[in-house]
């Protein structure tokens, strides 16, 4: 046992740090539920960027989610400091006995330092000793491929001596009621009956997308197969111009709801899908959150680290590229993944017939 293990029947509250985009912010979501089984009476409070918010926001195990925004510089270096200052008002009111800090990001250690925990932990990886010292236990990042994200979150609670087997670890997004009616109302006024298939071609990062033109066959071949396909998309110019190109090479255009939805209406969509198929994005995260059967495509980014959580799914990468995962955007800065390009449309398609075989016949 360890000898420096936190006693959180005397802890009352805690805040966990998470300084990312969404879909690392999803990938948090198994700390406040173990946390939360763990120590049922404990106060569990979240920091997270604001556009990140809806990952975590109605989380059944959190208590208060606090929010920094990332557009507070464009309004000048006053009024952004009288921003800063209310939320560490915010959170100095909330006297917090430990924090889990999940990145290396360095307003962690300003905050364990202004904040005056019992206890701190932080990534291993944190660099300088300055940044390092308001930490009273830090845990090792196992990088390379070679341990899922969410253990690696999930070790920050291991070091401080929480059973983290013994707990249920899927991911959760909350996703309201009335979220899921207008979600239906926008899929309905597409035409679109159950059951359906969401394909979500896109990702902000484009050297992470497969060509159009081989999307567009594998959208055709599973029309032919009478399938009903739905698109979705974020509204950012650059996945609309995809999306517009999918469709302009589709003897028949698939519906679509590509920038029509918010991240919480994109949950109730792929919740209710058979099937989700895309690449490594938030949208793969909450196709694994909603226990929607996906089907992913991997190309530089680590299969291993990022992949589907605890869903049934199936991974595509290009074996025979043994320089991936790199985590390069393209290759020699391109923006273009021969490793991902090189996955066929017939992968694919078996991959699908494998994985509807599985989860019909588990």
């Amino acid at each position: 046992m360890l000898v420096d293990a936190i006693d959180f029947t005397n802890t009352r509250r805690v805040l966990v740090i998470k300084l990312r985009h969404h879909g690392d912010v999803l990938l948090t979501s198994p700390v406040l539920s173990v946390l939360k089984q763990h120590a049922p009476h404990l106060e569990i409070d979240a920091l997270v960027y604001a556009d990140t918010a809806p990952m975590l926001a109605d989380h059944p195990a959190l208590s208060q989610l606090h929010c920094l925004d990332r557009q507070w510089k464009k309004l000048g270096p006053l009024p952004q400091a009288q921003a800063e200052w209310r939320v560490l008002q915010a959170l100095r009111a909330r006297q917090y006995d430990g924090i889990i800090h999940l990145t290396e990001h360095k307003r962690g250690s300003w905050l364990a330092r202004l904040l005056r925990p019992r206890w701190a932990i932080s990534p291993s990886n944190l660099n300088g000793k300055w940044f390092r010292k308001p930490f009273s236990h830090r845990y090792p990042v196992i990088g390379g491929n070679r341990r899922h994200t969410v253990d690696i979150h999930l070790d920050a609670l291991r070091r401080l001596g929480v059973p983290v087997q013994h707990y249920h670890r899927a991911l959760s997004l909350a996703i309201p009621a009335l979220v899921h009616t207008q979600a239906e109302q926008k899929r309905l006024a597409q035409g679109i009956n159950s059951p359906y298939t969401v394909i979500h071609p896109t990702s902000r990062w484009m050297f992470k997308t497969w060509p159009t033109e081989q999307m567009a066959q594998l959208i055709q071949a599973l029309q032919q197969q009478g399938r009903t396909v739905l698109l979705t998309a974020a509204p950012d110019a650059a996945e609309m111009a995809c999306i517009a190109a999918i469709q302009a090479q589709l003897t028949t255009p698939a519906p679509s709801l590509a920038g029509q939805l918010s991240l919480k209406e994109l949950g109730a969509v792929i919740a209710g899908a058979e099937l989700f198929i895309g690449m490594d994005s938030v949208p793969m995260h909450i196709a694994a959150a909603t226990q929607t059967p996906t089907i992913a495509l991997f190309g530089p980014s680590g299969d291993i680290e990022w992949g589907p959580w605890q869903v049934p799914h199936r991974v595509l990468i290009a074996e025979h590229y043994r320089c991936r995962p790199c985590g390069r955007d393209g290759c020699g800065g391109s923006k273009i993944s021969d490793c991902l390009n090189a996955i066929s449309v017939e992968q694919v398609l078996t991959a699908i017939e494998q994985l509807t075989a599985t989860v019909r016949n588990p």
